[in-house]
C-alpha cells in the first residue's frame, strides 16, 4: 500500500486560547510558510475553536485537537470530536480520549512553568511529546522525554506549543500515513509511523510574543477607559 509523509507540527495554540496570538489566518499562513502540510490546534480546554477552524479550512489539513488540563498534568488529545472535561486525573483523561477514538499524547513531560505530567507518563497513552520547541529546559526535558519513550515503548512525536505565528514549525512530526486525513495520522500515530524532529523557538520570537501580548492588553484597557 502506498504511504505519504506528512509534516505537522501537533501543538500550536490559537486565539480561541486567551494566551494565544495566532488567528485562523496566521495559523495557515506561517504553517505553509515554514514547510508543513499539516497542523494540530490544540487549544487550552477547548475543542469548538479547533473544530470550526477544520471546517472551515479548505486548502490545509487541520487536525482538530484539545490541550487538556488534567489533575496530574497537560495531555493532548488528537482527532477528537467532543470535548473532554478538566481537572480529571491522568487516567482518567486517556480513557475518556479512548473512548472518543482520540489519540492521547504526554505532552511536554518534563519542563518547568508548565502543567507536566512526569511520573504520570505511562504506557496508557498513545506517544509522548519528545520535542516541545518552547519547552525549559530544552535539553534536559528532550533527555527525559525520549528515555521515557523508550522505556515505555511509545511513538515519539514533537510540536511548538506555538503561541504566536512565527514560531509555528520550529518542532513537528513526520508521519508516514496511507491519507492526508486527521483520523489516518492519529492512527498512524498510535502505530509508531512517526519521528519528531525540531530545535528551541528563538528567545527573540518570545520576546516578540511577550511584547505583543502587552500591547493587546494596553489595548483592551484602552478602549475600557
Amino acid at each position: 500500500m502506498t504511504t505519504i509523509q506528512i509534516r505537522a507540527d501537533l501543538h500550536v495554540h490559537t486565539t480561541y486560547s486567551n494566551d494565544s496570538l495566532i488567528t485562523p489566518k496566521h495559523l495557515i499562513h506561517y504553517a505553509k510558510k515554514n514547510g508543513l502540510n499539516a497542523v494540530a490546534v490544540t487549544d487550552h480546554n477547548y475543542l469548538t475553536g479547533a473544530l470550526k477552524i477544520a471546517k472551515d479550512t479548505k486548502d490545509f489539513l487541520i487536525i482538530p485537537g484539545i490541550e487538556i488540563s488534567s489533575t496530574n498534568g497537560h495531555i493532548i488529545a488528537l482527532n477528537i470530536t467532543e470535548p473532554i472535561p478538566q481537572g480529571l486525573t491522568a487516567t482518567e483523561t486517556i480513557e475518556h480520549i479512548h473512548t472518543l477514538d482520540g489519540t492521547a499524547i504526554a505532552c511536554h513531560p518534563y519542563v518547568y512553568f508548565k502543567g507536566c505530567l512526569r511520573n504520570n507518563v505511562n504506557n496508557k497513552f498513545d506517544a509522548i511529546e519528545v520535542i516541545n520547541a518552547r519547552a525549559f529546559p530544552f535539553q534536559n526535558s528532550i533527555k527525559k522525554a525520549k528515555e521515557t519513550a523508550e522505556k515505555l515503548r511509545l511513538p515519539q512525536v514533537a510540536g511548538t506549543d506555538a503561541h504566536y505565528g512565527p514560531q509555528i514549525g520550529y518542532a513537528y512530526t513526520t508521519i508516514d500515513t496511507t491519507e492526508p486525513t486527521a483520523e489516518a495520522i492519529a492512527k498512524a500515530i498510535k502505530h509508531g509511523h512517526c519521528q519528531a524532529h525540531g530545535q528551541q523557538v528563538p528567545p527573540v520570537l518570545n520576546l516578540q510574543q511577550q511584547i505583543q501580548r502587552l500591547q493587546r492588553m494596553v489595548n483592551k484597557i484602552a478602549l475600557k477607559i
